[in-house]
């Protein structure tokens, strides 16, 4: 499920009197807007699919993962081409993103049915998932250090990551994947930081400040990086807690 994009917005070299608070608070508000909604949107259909049967079946039929992992990874790359060549309308990215929501709720709805055998790993994963997600936030918004000069290291960590999870598919080795999950966590946790950092120096940025119709399309790029970031962290967790029990 970890399709991360960079984002191809750079914050140039600017001036404090070239900022507007307000502006860039607005596009922040925006990005958790739109990262708490398209949540709540995967949530509620992972429940629905989940509670019937036709579509639990469809969602696990031979072959359906393949098709919906081309799905997200189709709609991830059209919002960040659209949004870079800007050819995309803000209406069409708010739309793409809820259709990725969806699709995403529609190949985890496995995890509504695991939740009543196993209900402590799913709540702990999620509960971990948060405080992780929180702290690092916090730490994207107030570090004085340029996590950018980082960012080749994540993006390199994380085909690593893809790699030996396609690896593992054929190994098979328990101890391999508990391996595999400690990494996708502490990945993820760095890109937590990271992306928020990125997020802030865009909301930031005087030229997509006094574009709204950018600023919109902006906020759903970063809406989208940090829901994966917490989607992510969440499943790595949950198989950690999952192989405990």
């Amino acid at each position: 499920m970890y399709n991360q994009q960079p984002s191809s917005y750079q914050a140039p070299i600017f001036t404090m009197a070239d900022i507007s608070v307000e502006k860039m608070n607005s596009i922040l508000r925006l990005v958790y807007l739109w990262m708490g909604l398209g949540l709540l949107t995967t949530s509620l259909t992972a429940v629905v699919v989940a509670n019937t049967p036709a579509l639990f079946e469809l969602a696990y039929a031979p072959g359906m993962g393949i098709i919906t992992m081309v799905l997200l990874i189709g709609i991830s790359i059209a919002l960040g081409i659209g949004v870079t060549r800007n050819w995309l309308k803000p209406g069409m990215a708010i739309a793409l993103f809820f259709v990725y929501a969806i699709v995403m709720g529609f190949a985890l709805s496995i995890i509504v049915v695991f939740a009543e055998f196993n209900p402590s790993a799913v709540y702990s994963a999620a509960g971990t998932a948060a405080a992780l997600f929180g702290a690092m936030t916090f730490v994207g918004f107030t570090t004085k250090m340029d996590l950018s000069r980082f960012g080749f290291f994540f993006m390199a960590a994380l085909f690593g990551l893809i790699v030996a999870t396609l690896i593992n598919i054929f190994l098979k080795s328990d101890t391999f994947d508990f391996i595999i999950s400690v990494a996708g966590v502490l990945i993820f946790t760095a890109l937590t930081a990271y992306d928020t950092q990125k997020i802030k120096m865009m909301a930031n940025n005087p030229a997509i400040q006094a574009d709204g119709s950018l600023a919109v399309k902006v906020s759903i790029i970063g809406a989208l990086e940090l829901y994966l970031d917490l989607i992510n962290l969440f499943l790595f967790l949950l198989r950690i807690f999952a192989s405990r029990d």
